[in-house]
């Protein structure tokens, strides 16, 4: 059965050091804006204005509980809320920073977390743009990273920030649909060699992704547990990944 996706994208206002493995380390990080997408049109931006206009430096709390209304409303809908990692980060963000994560954490086990549904089946992570460029996609605009995007809303680069964020999230309302429609994802790995994994059925929800076997991963020199990126929804309500 063929979804109807909402993509959803956040950026963070504090950056953490590159290479950090645990962001929750260096919380409260903040949230500058953030972009969800349907397929049609433009990608919808969020955040907060100041009084004279301006670009505020993180998302008031008003702002992001508008954010989470329409998420719920959307899932309400009919939609398939839909993430790169949303369920390691972007939901764990959001919950943080709106002191709601009973809400977000609901939301989080029945979206779909394309990442987490590739790391459930092949035991590592995978980079949106590794697989936007595999896919036949733009990916981020050149010259950005997430990395970059707290220093440049910091300094009042406003636009390329929100341009950032939407480009993230339409790219991962693509990549869906184009899974979806031709059963299979491809990507471009650290050794710049094309990889791809058939996903015949589509797109699964973290609840059903976490149903699947445990992949072999002892090859691995780093092996990352699946409550790494599900572990705070445990500790906010246990039955719900039950």
């Amino acid at each position: 059965m063929m979804h109807r996706f909402l993509a959803f994208d956040i950026e963070i206002a504090n950056a953490f050091p590159s290479g950090q493995t645990d962001w929750r380390d260096y919380r409260p990080l903040g949230i500058t804006c953030a972009a969800t997408y349907d397929g049609e049109g433009q990608p919808r931006l969020w955040y907060s204005r100041t009084a004279g206009g301006e670009a505020a430096s993180r998302m008031t709390l008003e702002d992001m509980a508008l954010l989470l209304a329409y998420l719920q409303q959307a899932a309400e809908a009919g939609y398939t809320l839909l993430s790169w990692n949303g369920v390691g980060f972007d939901f764990e963000v959001l919950g943080d920073e709106s002191n709601s994560m009973d809400t977000c954490a609901r939301l989080a086990v029945d979206h779909v977390d394309m990442m987490f549904h590739i790391f459930c089946l092949r035991g590592h992570t995978l980079g949106l743009d590794k697989v936007a460029k595999g896919m036949g996609l733009p990916g981020k605009p050149p010259g950005m990273s997430g990395e970059m995007a707290p220093r440049y809303w910091a300094e009042g680069k406003w636009a390329v920030v929100l341009d950032y964020v939407a480009q993230d999230a339409r790219t991962t309302f693509q990549v869906a649909q184009i899974v979806e429609d031709q059963g299979e994802l491809r990507w471009v790995s650290e050794r710049n060699t094309r990889q791809h994994i058939l996903l015949p059925d589509g797109w699964l929800t973290v609840r059903q992704a976490l149903k699947l076997p445990q992949p072999d991963t002892s090859w691995m020199q780093r092996q990352v547990a699946r409550n790494h990126f599900t572990g705070w929804i445990s500790q906010v309500d246990p039955t719900l990944l039950a």
